[in-house]
């Protein structure tokens, strides 16, 4: 079974390399450090299996896993992560992942989950599971989570605007809007609750 790594923090990735290498069915084929690193990984070596961290640079894991699906339709995605927020959870099963763990999980056990994946089926662990549940879908718009997006640096509202290519007031009506439903006080507040609930990626 061959199986793509993908993972910004480069001691991880090692160290889960060197476990699994230690399965007999598994052969590490590549490595990667960044999103379009793993992407370009999976269209040169056709895994049979993608493990994506959830946090890489470039592109995250969910779109890392939306590409490969398009573009190594034999290859089945997995997100490790140590961000397993539920709307991360709902937005990566969407994007057809076939796995999704908390790297707090043992070698052993991954292993055994990259051979569930491979097989065509989903492993998701419990816990993450029963929080997305009881977290239920983002209230938020399309354009009030992009808003908060852009608000998540500190940027002034001016700027957010520009980027936005919106009006100074149209922002401040959705970031309004955005604050009140997350029961925020203001736009940083806001962006604080939508990113521990993944509604912010």
């Amino acid at each position: 079974m061959r199986v793509l790594l993908a993972d910004d923090e480069h001691l991880i990735r090692g160290a889960l390399a060197a476990l699994l290498a230690l399965e007999d069915d598994l052969k590490i084929v590549a490595e990667a450090a960044t999103g379009p690193e793993a992407l370009a990984m999976a269209r040169a070596h056709a895994p049979d299996v993608a493990v994506l961290d959830l946090q890489m640079p470039g592109m995250d894991g969910v779109a890392v896993a939306t590409a490969i699906r398009s573009q190594v339709p034999g290859c089945q995605t997995m997100i490790v992560t140590s961000y397993g927020r539920p709307g991360h959870l709902k937005r990566a099963l969407g994007a057809g992942v076939r796995g999704f763990v908390p790297k707090t999980v043992s070698a052993q056990r991954l292993a055994e989950i990259i051979r569930t994946v491979h097989a065509g089926q989903r492993h998701v662990d419990p816990e993450l599971a029963a929080d997305a549940i009881s977290a239920g879908d983002t209230p938020l718009t399309a354009r009030e989570t992009q808003l908060l997006e852009l608000a998540a640096d500190g940027a002034p509202i001016a700027e957010i605007a520009r980027r936005a290519s919106l009006s100074p007031g149209t922002v401040r009506n959705y970031l309004s809007s955005a604050a009140a439903k997350l029961s925020a006080e203001n736009r940083h507040t806001a962006v604080r609750i939508a990113r521990e609930r993944g509604w912010l990626y």
